[in-house]
Order: structure tokens, then sequence, then C-alpha cells
């Protein structure tokens, strides 16, 4: 038997500000451990007993693409099958190239369809769930799996199960999806027993999705499938059509079929698993706080920091020493660039701080100071009028496009490793402590032809040091701006 994980790694994760932001959201980050939510997720679904478990397909965008690749590498799950969306157009549409890619091969996998961005602390429970929700994929039946609620929540959709499976463990069929209830609401559902939380994982064979897809949402199902066909492979990147996808419309997998398949037996059942296996969202600081360990006194701690009377808080330190004193429930977030510090109980509002940040004109809601390429990374350690300067890292073997600028100027310091320079019609070798200087204009290139990181400081000056003042020549990476 085997298992096909589907990744869904789309969302922004704007409640995490500001440690997780547009261009390298929540699920890119260690939050729970020294692996990422990406990387915990794709890992997941390991260690299901009798069950093949395929490389995954991962579904994202064009600025992750370069480093959910590089997560994938480091934890021994690459995928040559990263599908590249022009645009968001909700789960549906996603899960719909998924299942087509997978299709081209030629076999029926079953799909296990995963957000990237969720935690699951009871991983025997997880794969205990998986392994009853595979055997009613396998019997052709559409399956989520719905959250055991342990509180009156009111931040998630719920699941309403009816009658158990004929032959299951606990496999339910399901009634009816509900969406976020109030509070009082909310008590009632968990109360009656009948209720589970949305989880948003789904799986069923890459077959019966694109019947069913087909005969409830013609129009996403054609609009998919055609940009699929005028897709483009460029490298381990699958880049579905543009023009074709941006006309698909957006609908979840719930709203398009799962809701509906009561009504079109033909299709195949609604089936819903249970799962009691610690899961969280990670949708605030205040759910992190929830599924993460704690000291004597509580407290999650991330980083270096220093606690005195300090109560039931989360304090992560990304860059510097964070001292607390006198504390209780409180959310202390420090990243190089920006520090955020709020009540736990008001961790859901951190998000109209984003809102106020971007309707300002501020970049810090989409990006780091630090920022990673699909060659390493740079990190904008100082700047002022008329100057900018950048620690540059690049990887073994890794190189820049070749480019120019028309408006800075730029020096290069090399720290350590070797760097290959192209420097107009110069091509030159310089290592630790060697530098050159790169006139406005001048076409030039850095790489790295060594089997260790070079590390250079590049100090900028010109009138305008924005990022698009590129003309690029030449990438080995596809990149035009």
């Amino acid at each position: 038997m085997s298992l096909q994980p589907v990744i869904l790694s789309g969302g922004s994760g704007t409640r995490l500000w500001p440690a997780s932001r547009e261009h390298y959201p929540k699920q890119l980050l260690p939050l729970t451990s020294q692996d990422t939510l990406l990387q915990i997720t794709a890992t997941r679904a390991d260690g299901i007993a009798g069950v093949d478990i395929a490389e995954p397909i991962v579904v994202t965008n064009e600025d992750h693409r370069f480093i959910i690749a590089e997560q994938l590498r480091q934890i021994g799950k690459p995928s040559r099958r990263i599908v590249l969306e022009p645009v968001g157009r909700n789960t549906a549409p996603a899960m719909q190239l998924a299942a087509l890619v997978a299709a081209q091969e030629g076999a029926d996998p079953v799909l296990l369809v995963m957000p990237a961005d969720h935690v699951v602390a009871d991983a025997p429970a997880f794969r205990k769930a998986m392994l009853e929700g595979h055997a009613q994929a396998q019997a052709g039946e559409l399956v989520t799996f719905g959250i055991v609620p342990d509180r009156a929540e009111t931040g998630y959709g719920y699941i309403r199960v009816g009658a158990p499976v004929a032959g299951a463990d606990s496999a339910r069929q399901l009634a009816a999806f509900v969406e976020k209830p109030n509070a009082q609401r909310a008590a009632e559902y968990v109360s009656s027993g009948e209720y589970l939380w949305n989880s948003g994982i789904f799986m069923m064979k890459a077959s019966i999705w694109l019947k069913a897809l087909a005969s409830l949402r013609p129009d996403i199902a054609a609009a998919c499938e055609q940009a699929v066909t005028a897709a483009q492979r460029d490298m381990d990147f699958i880049r579905v059509d543009k023009a074709l996808f941006t006309a698909c419309p957006s609908d979840s997998i719930d709203y398009a079929v799962m809701e509906k398949l009561g009504a079109h037996p033909e299709l195949g059942a609604a089936i819903v698993v249970p799962l009691d296996a610690g899961w969280s969202d990670v949708g605030a600081w205040d759910a992190l706080w929830q599924v993460s360990d704690k000291d004597a006194e509580g407290n999650v701690t991330r980083g270096e920091v220093m606690l005195h009377d300090t109560q039931d808080s989360l304090i992560f330190a990304g860059s510097r020493l964070v001292a607390t004193v006198g504390i209780k429930d409180v959310i202390v977030v420090e990243t190089p660039d920006a520090v955020m510090v709020a009540d736990k109980a008001h961790a859901q509002d951190v998000k109209a701080i984003v809102t106020r940040i971007k309707s300002e004109g501020k970049t810090l809601a989409a990006s780091h100071r630090k920022v990673y390429r699909p060659w390493g990374w740079y990190d904008s350690i100082d700047m002022g009028e008329r100057f900018q300067v950048k620690r540059i890292v690049v990887n073994p073997g890794s190189k820049l496009s070749l480019q120019m600028h028309h408006h800075r100027a730029e020096h290069w310091i090399v720290v350590s490793g070797t760097a290959e320079v192209t420097n107009g019609d110069q091509v030159l070798l310089l290592s630790e402590n060697q530098s050159t200087y790169i006139p406005l204009g001048t076409t030039h290139r850095l790489a790295n032809p060594g089997k260790v990181p070079l590390e250079i400081i590049e100090v900028q000056s010109g009138s305008y040091l924005g990022e698009d003042d590129i003309v690029r020549f030449e990438d080995t990476y596809g990149r035009t701006k």
C-alpha cells in the first residue's frame, strides 16, 4: 500500500508576527523544535504500519520555492514535485493541482493532504488515525480528520459526526461542516460529544478526488487541468500556467466537494476519522504556548532569555538577550528589526498591528531583515542616507545572478571562504581579507567555488539602494527580477 503526502504551504501566519512574515511565514520557522513546521509535516506520516510513503508533493508559491526545496533537502526528503501557484485560489484548486501531478505518473495513490503549519504532539496517535483513514480511502471514500476538542473553541470550524462506519474502529459518517460558533454554541457542541474541530487534513485516492471535483465543480477542475497541461518544468519546480490558473475560481475542499457528497453517493461517502493527537494549527502565539514544553513556572522560551519572577509567559529572543522581571501571561517576541509585547489573552489581536504596518507602507509585515535567497542569504546590518551594509553568505557551489545596478556602486570584502568575482571584464579569486570595488553600471557576479560557505561584507553607496535596482543578464535560478 502506498500513500502520497501532499503538503499545502501557502499561508502567511500574520498572527505570529514578527517571527512570521509574508516572505518567510510560520511553516518555515522552527517554532516547536529545531526543525521547521514544514519539515515536521514532511516526516509526519513516516512509520504508518504497512504503508509506503512517497516523496511529498508540495503546493506553494513563487516566493517560497527555494526555501522549501532546501528545507526538504536538509531532512532527506527532497521533492521533485514542488508545484508553484502563481496566485492563491484556496485549498480545492491546490489539491486539484497535486492530484493531477500525482496522476501524471500513471498510478492512483491515496493522497494525504496536510497544511504545512500544524503541530501534532502525539505522533503514534496520528499514525493510528491515518491508518484507519487509509483503509477508508482505499475503499473509495473521501476522508477528513476531525480533532477531538478539549475545550469550547470559537476560532475553529466544526464537523458534526453521523453514524459509525460499519466495520471501522472509530470512523463516522460526516453529517455536516459547521462555521465558527460563538462561545455559547461552541460549549454546546463540545458537551454534546457530536462535534469535532475541522482539521483541514484530508485523505482519498487521486482518482476519487478528480472524479468528485469534475462532477461538483467542473469549472475548477477544467481550469486546473488546463493550467497543469500547460505547465513548465523548472528544476524541482512545476510552474502551472499563470493566465489559466488565475482564471480558476477560488474555493475550499470543504465547500467544493466534502459538504456536497451526501447528495451524490455515487461519488463516494464523506467520512470523518477522529484525531486525538495533541493537534494545533498554531494560529497565534497563545496557541504556540499551549502546545509547547514549559518550565516549572509555566514559561516557554527560545533563544537567549533570562527570567525573574515570570510565570505562564512565552519569551522568544531572536538576536539578543531578552530579560523579563515580574510578569505573568505575557508574550514577548524579539527579532533583529522588531519587538512585539502582548498580553497572552490578546494574542489574536497581533493581526491588527500587521494591518496597521501595511497601511503605513512599512515593509516589516512582509520581510525580515535577514532575507533568504536560493544561493544563501543576506542580512542588512546597517543603512543610512546613500549607504547600506549587508552581510552576505553564499552556499558552496552557488552563485548570484550576473547583474548590474543603475544607481549604486558596491565594495565587497571577503570575511571567510573563497569568492569568484566577475567584475566587468575581469574574473578574480578573492580570499579572506581581500576586497574589490564594483563601480556603478558595471556588470558583476559573485560565486562560491569552494566547499565551505562564503561570507562577505557588502557596502553599497549611491542615490538609490532598493532591491529592484537590479538588471539581470543571466541567472541559474530563472529569476528575472
